[in-house]
């Protein structure tokens, strides 16, 4: 009788781990589909991390303050390398969160590990900005 108790356990525990593992298989096919990095033709920030980490929520409304600040001139970008975890491989990082931030060209210019300031983030964009300002071809009017 004891053998047949630990047999239905163990049938069950396995059950168990198949459904939790089907819902989240379920969850990772609804996630949000993850954002071009880098973004063609613009300068990209693609900030790494996970939305249980708590260094990675207090860059959260540095991040939003950036898209904000940077909405028509620059690709501010967040992905969540828990629900997504072949993009932790994909950028290389050991760390979260960690930033990466590309030209307009799309060559990664700058890497950094760790919590990032709005100001340390604002200045990298400017001056990668500034490079795309600056390698345009000026504009010849008509006159």
């Amino acid at each position: 009788m004891k053998k047949f108790a630990a047999v239905i356990i163990f049938i069950g525990a396995v059950f168990v781990l198949m459904l939790l593992y089907s819902i989240q298989q379920g969850q990772e096919s609804v996630l949000q589909p993850l954002p071009q990095v880098p973004a063609p033709g613009m300068v990209t920030m693609v900030n790494l991390g996970a939305d249980s980490c708590l260094p990675c929520q207090m860059m959260e409304p540095i991040i939003e303050e950036m898209r904000e600040k940077y909405e028509d001139q620059a690709k501010i970008a967040f992905i969540d390398i828990w629900k997504h975890s072949d993009q932790g491989q994909r950028f290389r990082i050991t760390t979260i969160p960690a930033q990466i931030f590309y030209d307009h060209q799309g060559q990664e210019v700058f890497r950094h590990q760790g919590f990032m300031d709005a100001k340390s983030v604002a200045s990298i964009l400017d001056e990668l900005l500034e490079k795309q300002t600056a390698a345009q071809p000026a504009q010849v009017s008509g006159i």
